[in-house]
Formats: C-alpha cells, structure tokens, sequence
C-alpha cells in the first residue's frame, strides 16, 4: 500500500480572478504531521478549502486517499451568538453516521461525553456556546472533531487566541491522532510552535517556498524568501500560466488505499 495521502500537481487556487496559490506539486505522507507556514494572505488558509473541496482550483489537481476528512475552520468564521449549547456543536462530529437529523443513540452519548472528557469540558454539555471562553471554545471543537473520526485533518489556526494551556492541550490530542496513523495538517502563524512540534513544514507565499523537513524549511533564508515573494505578487494581475513546478515537495509516488478522489479544473 502506498504511503501517500495527498498529492498535488500543479495544484492552482484563487478567488474572483485572482491567484492565491500557485503551482503547488508535491505528496503528504500518510500518518505525517505537517505545518503550513506563511504570511497573512500567503494562501495556507485558501489550500485547507482546496482540499476539502469547498473552492475548486483553477489548475491542477489534488488526488487524495482516504476514508473521512475532518476541516477545522478558524474560529473567526463561527456565529457564537447563535443558540447553542456545547451538546449541538460537538454532536455535529456524528453526522457523516446519523445525518444532520439523525437520533443520537445511547453509545453516541457516551461517545460525546467521552470526547469532552477528553479536552478537559466534561460536564458542559448543556453549557451555551456564548458562556464560553476563547479556549473552552476551541476545546468543544476538538471534541467535535475528535468524534468525526477521520483518517485526514485539516487545521486552520487551532491555537490562535487560546491559552497557553489549551494549546499544550490541544498538541497533545494532535500527536495522540497522528500516533494513531491519521494524518494532519495545520496552519500556523506561530513559527515557534512549528519548530517545537511539527516534523514537516510547507512554507506559502502564494506559491511554495520550501516544502519538507521543518528544520530544512524554516530557515532565516527561506523566511526571508517568503517575505520577497508575498511583496512581489501583484493583486491586479490576473491567473499565471500553468508551468512546471519549480518548488515543492519532493516525493512523488503512486496512490492506493480505500478511497481515490480527483479534483481537477484548468484555465
């Protein structure tokens, strides 16, 4: 069985006539735990939803394999004031099994109550999400994730504006999953946490920087690459032409395994 989860090849994404990621070619490993590192606007937040399938791309493809997928969005993307309770939420990781309109059953209770156990909110189950903290927030969501079961993760910022606490906390779960084979990948801002705790790092700016090894990638030079890159880009400009990639990972291999999904568009 091959090793591979995702693959890219020249994978191109944007919004509204303009590039956000450019040319991405490379794999992720399956059971790996990867960064992606970059600037605000450098795309790391735009590849998540290429991935998932929420934004179709311009170009290329993402070949992936797997049974489930779990997408994490920021927390600034959620209405805190609707009203609902932790229960609600968290209950939500259940509906690839019960639909969104499914009975819960008594081992889907135990289910839950086990995962909030598991970030440190047992007993909240009837809390409303607007009585909840930044971190207490961020927890609930794990938990729903946790509950989703999936073999692929996809982080977007999991420990912005959260304690210092809850993000060791939450690593922890992260690793957990990773050691049980799933794979992961994270966006951060915090480089330091992507040196402490990610093995691989993928470095955006629009188009890949450097890709790999997270002690290879996150060096002064690549950093300061990074930044010329992101300056460089013109937001008038329109989409680039489909090239041959000149950054990116370096591993390229067959896929197998249960599931094969293709997304795939060109200009």
């Amino acid at each position: 069985m091959s090793d591979i989860c995702l693959e890219f090849k020249n994978f191109t994404l944007g919004y509204q006539g303009h590039a956000a990621v450019h040319h991405l070619s490379g794999d992720v490993q399956r059971g790996s735990l990867t960064a992606i590192a970059g600037a605000n606007g450098s795309g790391k937040s735009t590849l998540l939803k290429g991935i998932a399938g929420i934004l179709k791309p311009i170009s290329g493809t993402c070949s992936s394999r797997f049974n489930r997928l779990a997408y994490l969005p920021q927390q600034s993307e959620l209405d805190r004031t609707f009203p609902a309770r932790v229960i609600d939420i968290v209950s939500l990781g259940f509906w690839q099994r019960r639909g969104l309109l499914g009975r819960l059953t008594p081992e889907d209770m135990v289910d839950l109550g086990n995962s909030l156990e598991s970030v440190g909110l047992a007993g909240f189950e009837k809390r409303p999400l607007d009585s909840l903290s930044g971190g207490q927030m961020q927890r609930a969501l794990f938990a729903r994730t946790m509950l989703q079961d999936a073999d692929l993760i996809l982080l977007d910022e999991p420990f912005n504006a959260v304690d210092a606490r809850t993000i060791s906390d939450l690593v922890t779960l992260v690793k957990g999953w990773v050691a049980e084979g799933r794979t992961v990948l994270c966006v951060l801002h915090d480089h330091s946490l992507v040196r402490e705790h990610f093995p691989q790092t993928l470095l955006l700016a629009r188009k890949p920087v450097s890709w790999g090894s997270t002690v290879d990638v996150m060096t002064s030079d690549n950093l300061t690459r990074a930044r010329g890159f992101q300056e460089a880009w013109d937001e008038r400009s329109g989409w680039c032409e489909e090239r041959l990639p000149t950054e990116g990972h370096g591993h390229q291999h067959g896929l197998s395994g249960p599931i094969e999904k293709k997304v795939a568009a060109r200009v």
